[in-house]
């Protein structure tokens, strides 16, 4: 058996047709069924049901089915290796980060990352934390950026830099220039928050309440970029980490006293688990520009 029996029939299982999973694989029809033909006599085992207006996979078809999948996925990561560069000329790369990164942190990366390397095609998608853990297992993406913390015994997590957030206001406000303001002074305050969802919401949450105080919540958003869009206007202030305000120039960041507590960010991998070329090369380039916000927590 070869590995284009396994494509094709996996090809047909999806198409439930000889033609239209012969015109997906780019090969004639009757050399298709040829194929699976073959198939089917080496197994000694029909696998597919021809009698009805659709193909239909047998009790058999559906038993190998599953293992031919497998299979499949695991030989495609064979063959990634393979062809995974050193030069880096070529490859691809999957890096998922939860969303509050979006805005200051993975532009640059990824302007810094396509300049060296511009024959790697990279994918950046933006997850919760335990979304990112459970892809990381799965080995659906290369590397994660996220809140440390992960209790996942398969996941390896790096210290970065810490994050720290701030009172964030537009130019007009009447807190931009003010000293560092108490928690307290944030009671009747206007604020444009992100929804309960987001990881930075659950902090500033957890760090009013512990001061006592009731936020005047008079918009939520589920992104940064509709939030900073509102604060921008002049009359609400967010909390966001500093680093967003520092990265618009029509933003201000106020201090709080005491201010929240810093949280880290790290670098998540699947412990023990293969790494490209371009994944090492982007940790790399990573960890360079993570000083860039401060040394990790271990050395500050």
């Amino acid at each position: 058996m070869l590995l284009r029996h396994i494509r094709y029939l996996l090809a047909v299982a999806e198409h439930r047709n000889f033609t239209r999973a012969a015109q997906a694989l780019h090969v004639s029809q009757p050399a298709l069924s040829q194929q699976i033909k073959q198939l089917e006599e080496s197994f000694g085992a029909r696998l597919f049901d021809r009698s009805g207006r659709s193909v239909q996979l047998t009790d058999a078809g559906q038993a190998y089915l599953a293992h031919a999948r497998r299979a499949l996925a695991e030989l495609d990561a064979g063959e990634r290796a393979i062809h995974d560069v050193q030069d880096l000329s070529r490859g691809s790369l999957h890096l998922a980060i939860t969303p509050t990164f979006t805005e200051y942190l993975v532009a640059p990366l990824v302007e810094r990352f396509g300049a060296r390397h511009p024959g790697i095609e990279l994918t950046v998608s933006e997850m919760t934390l335990d979304q990112i853990v459970a892809e990381l297992g799965d080995d659906g993406v290369d590397l994660g950026i996220a809140f440390s913390g992960v209790a996942a015994a398969e996941i390896d997590s790096r210290p970065l830099f810490q994050e720290r957030l701030t009172l964030v206001v537009g130019r007009d406000h009447p807190y931009a220039g003010a000293g560092p303001l108490a928690p307290q002074q944030l009671q009747d305050q206007p604020l444009a928050l992100l929804t309960r969802e987001f990881a930075t919401r659950q902090s500033i949450d957890a760090w009013l309440a512990g001061h006592g105080v009731a936020p005047r919540i008079m918009l939520q958003a589920n992104s940064i970029s509709s939030v900073v869009k509102i604060v921008r206007q002049g009359r609400m202030a967010t909390l966001l980490p500093d680093a967003i305000a520092r990265a618009q120039p029509e933003l201000v960041c106020v201090a709080l006293a005491p201010a929240p507590p810093a949280r880290t960010v790290a670098m998540l991998g699947r412990k023990d688990g293969y790494r490209s070329a371009a994944a090492g090369a982007f940790a790399d380039l990573l960890l360079a520009m993570a000083a860039e916000f401060g040394p990790p927590p271990e050395a500050a």
